[in-house]
């Protein structure tokens, strides 16, 4: 009997297990689906007329300019940070010259697109599904729809736009004074040659790594947005349903950041073998 019973909590067991797995990825696929949708319907209305110009620019204010401010801050203090564990490093090896060349390309292609896109997400994407959530549960974005206004052409479509346009503004702002920061300890605190720091750099950094940083931030921009976006415009629950919209806006947003760099990353590898570029 015992034998028996042990048998019929295994196979209970292995089956709650097998109902989790298929409700999570059931959960997945209907989520995923009904983003893209959303995400297909709002990239249509972003040329749909009437215009939303003004929308756009005042997003961007919001996304682009009020981030200034905190992405330098940010980026100068990972310059600093980066170059000083590199060069204890290469201390080891005396090729403390390479520090700066090293520093760059790991800001540039990929430290600077992906800390730009947590920050912003953070500041800016919380803000948004924060907005539109207690934007739906005061029933304002059912006013508009009363009003003949098409709310994601009003609501979503800007925001979309101004994210891609300004995270990699954003992200060149990052690379910027990270580098800053880099020759700022190397240079003057650590007593590196600055004209060899300056001519390691030139000669090992290329356009295209700075296009790649730049090509990360966009997409990031867009998806950071959308999942916010999407999040707080389906929000329910009242007060409770817009902090949770806000925080799966937010954790969901900087977990899809950290995923698409690597794909990113790896797409852009097989893109330069098939072009042919080294």
């Amino acid at each position: 009997m015992s034998s028996v019973g042990a048998t019929h909590k295994a196979i209970v067991f292995v089956s709650w297990i097998g109902a989790t797995v298929i409700d999570t990825v059931t959960k997945f696929v209907e989520q995923t689906g009904k983003l893209m949708i959303f995400f297909n319907e709002s990239v249509r209305l972003i040329f749909a007329k009437p215009s939303r110009f003004g929308e756009v620019i005042k997003h961007m204010e919001f996304i682009g300019n009020q981030s200034v401010w905190i992405i330098s801050l940010t980026g100068v203090f990972t310059g600093l940070a980066l170059s000083f564990q590199i060069y204890l490093g290469f201390k080891m090896f005396n090729a403390v010259n390479m520090v700066g060349p090293v520093v760059a390309l790991g800001i540039t292609r990929e430290l600077g697109p992906v800390l730009t896109g947590l920050i912003v997400a953070a500041r800016a994407g919380g803000a948004m599904a924060a907005r539109l959530g207690t934007m739906r549960v005061n029933e304002q974005i059912d006013a508009l729809d009363v009003m003949g206004v098409n709310t994601k052409q009003y609501l979503i479509s800007p925001r979309l736009l101004a994210a891609f346009i300004c995270m990699p503004l954003l992200t060149a702002v990052f690379d910027f004074v990270a580098m800053i920061g880099s020759w700022f300890l190397c240079v003057k605190l650590v007593q590196l040659d600055e004209a060899v720091f300056w001519q390691k750099i030139s000669d090992l950094i290329e356009v295209k790594h700075i296009n790649e940083g730049l090509f990360k931030g966009a997409v990031f921009g867009l998806f950071f947005a959308l999942i916010c976006t999407y999040r707080g415009f389906n929000t329910t629950g009242g007060a409770k349903g817009v902090g949770d919209a806000t925080n799966q806006g937010v954790v969901q947003s900087m977990v899809a950041i950290i995923i698409l760099d690597y794909f990113l990353t790896n797409l852009i590898r097989v893109y330069y073998n098939l072009a042919g570029i080294s």
